[in-house]
């Protein structure tokens, strides 16, 4: 079986070559646009119109992919192909990543997601489909940390299987939990960390906005939470993994912001001893992160306590700048 290998390096420059390669925009700058209003998507789900993410904040993290912005219709599976060969994105056990059409699952273990994931490298991707777009996006942005879920989900099945055990078990859970709607949260100062941990949303994101501007940015990971961005409501919230950082870090390009993240948070899911339940994922509503929805410009915003939530402390995972 083929051993894991490193993904190529990302940088601005390299992902932009690779993306006017796999797209082949003809005459076409693929930098990406300065952050505007946000913009709600209002075409039929699966209609091909990238104006809301060159438009909303909650997209700033996969707008470094320019060029798929810049296409004026659903790429096509050999387009998305080339992107994911220039990378060198590979799976859990070191397999090259190839995209193919998803078929009828037989019920068969060989036939399961994630272990074709792992076995064979083959990610099952829907035509014409947000979420499996995004799904894909997140693997070439995160590709360690993809990697180390799929690694991680394919022990679990074959645990499940030797113990001929019905249900996922709670790490299983937590793991898809943080694929589906996770959000990387980055801060120099933690006292911001303190405040997601404890649910003190309105000093965090009112009393202790400048701070947060300064030191605090959050990246979006779950490609269920990129659909929901599309036509995001009072309510849309996801569930964050903390990582205290640098105090230069808010200064970097974001392709050493995500390279950095990306191995940190893969050494993070590899160990077994984290994600072993859903309550270490810190809630996080993002409408309420500064910038990202105009609403939050008012004070009164944040009264909403069905939003807002109160709790109990929570989201311990994570680790301190290295």
């Amino acid at each position: 079986m083929a051993k894991p290998t490193t993904p190529a390096p990302m940088t601005a420059q390299s992902m932009v070559s690779i993306l006017n390669i796999g797209f082949r925009l003809k005459g076409r700058h693929c930098t990406a646009p300065a952050l505007a209003g946000v913009r709600l998507y209002t075409g039929g789900m699966q209609n091909w119109d990238p104006s809301v993410i060159n438009g909303s904040p909650l997209f700033e993290t996969l707008r470094y992919h320019g060029a798929v912005w810049n296409a004026t219709q659903w790429p096509e599976l050999a387009e998305l192909q080339a992107v994911v060969d220039a990378r060198g994105v590979v799976s859990g056990s070191g397999c090259p990543l190839h995209l193919a059409p998803q078929d009828a699952r037989t019920g068969a273990f060989e036939d399961r997601y994630e272990v074709r994931i792992y076995r064979e490298g083959a990610l099952q991707l829907r035509a014409r489909n947000w979420h499996d777009l995004f799904n894909l996006l997140v693997w070439i942005t995160f590709p360690r940390t993809k990697a180390a879920i799929n690694a991680r989900h394919y022990q679990a099945l074959l645990e499940r299987q030797s113990q001929d055990a019905l249900n996922r078990g709670p790490a299983q859970d937590a793991l898809t939990l943080f694929d589906e709607s996770g959000v990387i949260v980055a801060a120099s100062d933690a006292d911001l960390l303190h405040d997601v941990r404890n649910f003190a949303w309105k000093r965090l994101f009112w009393q202790r906005r400048e701070r947060v501007q300064r030191n605090l940015r959050c990246f979006i990971f779950g490609h269920a939470l990129y659909e929901k961005a599309l036509q995001p409501f009072e309510g849309i919230t996801g569930r964050s993994v903390l990582f205290e950082v640098d105090h230069g870090f808010q200064a970097w390009p974001l392709a050493r912001q995500l390279h950095v993240l990306d191995k940190r948070l893969a050494h993070l899911v590899a160990d077994h001893a984290s994600f072993q339940a859903t309550r270490e994922l810190a809630p996080l509503p993002l409408l309420g992160i500064p910038g990202w929805w105009p609403a939050n410009k008012q004070e009164s915003f944040y009264d909403n306590t069905a939003y807002f939530r109160p709790g109990r402390r929570t989201g311990t995972m994570g680790v301190k700048a290295t």
